[in-house]
């Protein structure tokens, strides 16, 4: 399938732990209402194909992030590209923003799916539709110094600054044990375009952060951070629609089938070892 990916962007940044993303915000051409656009199809069968937008971000290294050349790569991209091919009836086209943005874009219509291995958790699912089929797992703990051994639970982190991206999975961990707790936590919100986490970690200005066992060697390639204590959550990584929206649910299940055969062929835990460093697609807690 001929496929068209356009980037439009302001500044080419990189990671927030769970963020992503600069603010550029036109990486997919049209990026206006419900994008069930129909794009023309080959004379010869006269089908008709649905274009959709694909949100995502720019900052995330080895997931969602601009290469030395500008375009657009990373694990989500590279797998949706697979599934764009598995799928004739649809055309995806990438729509690059904020992380923080990412979830907005979708309650408005502005893209028609979220791709920014995202973790389903109960807050998300009252407001938003997953697909079923998992195409990552891993879990979240805390991180911190390499020579801080004080730090092993969220008790310990009472009085603690800890990093955040704002609206991540991790944030919502933190919030949680915050409601219980009297804001016990101090927590930082970090913005989708920094990435001195490591630096900050390390020069004292946070305490520690949260991350998902992958992401450490990616913000911390000299090693001078750790994982700390037990996990806090396990995750199944999927994509994010909207919730009772029959197309949407049609675009669901597609991509649920198309996963279902990468997994079978291989061609998932390629991308993944490519792209992450390891195969995280076979656990999950479904």
């Amino acid at each position: 399938m001929k496929k068209s990916i356009s980037l439009v962007f302001a500044s080419v940044l990189t990671l927030a732990i769970a963020g992503c993303g600069n603010n550029s915000n036109n990486a997919g051409g049209n990026s206006t209402g419900n994008k069930v656009a129909e794009a023309a199809a080959p004379a010869d069968t006269a089908a008709k194909v649905t274009k959709i937008i694909v949100g995502t971000g720019t900052g995330f290294p080895q997931v969602c992030f601009l290469d030395e050349n500008g375009k657009l790569t990373g694990f989500d991209v590279e797998l949706l590209k697979e599934i764009d091919n598995k799928l004739p009836a649809y055309e995806f086209d990438f729509q690059t923003m904020d992380f923080s943005n990412l979830l907005l874009s979708l309650e408005t219509k502005k893209i028609d799916l979220v791709a920014h291995v995202m973790e389903k958790n109960p807050e998300r699912e009252l407001k938003y539709s997953f697909n079923k089929e998992a195409y990552a797992h891993w879990r979240n703990r805390i991180v911190v110094a390499k020579d801080n051994d004080s730090i092993q639970t969220l008790d310990d982190l009472k009085g603690k600054k800890v990093l955040v991206g704002a609206t991540s999975a991790q944030a919502q961990i933190l919030e949680n044990y915050n409601k219980e707790n009297a804001d016990a936590i101090n927590i930082v919100y970090q913005s989708g375009t920094a990435n001195d986490t490591a630096a900050q970690i390390t020069t004292g200005r946070v305490d520690a952060t949260l991350a998902a066992d992958f992401v450490i060697p990616i913000v911390d390639p000299q090693s001078q951070l750790k994982a700390t204590g037990p996990e806090l959550s396990s995750a199944d990584i999927l994509y994010v629609f909207r919730k009772d929206d029959a197309d949407s649910q049609k675009l669901s299940d597609a991509i649920d089938g198309a996963i279902k055969e990468l997994k079978t062929d291989g061609t998932l835990g390629r991308l993944s070892t490519e792209w992450l460093g390891a195969d995280v697609t076979a656990d999950s807690v479904q």
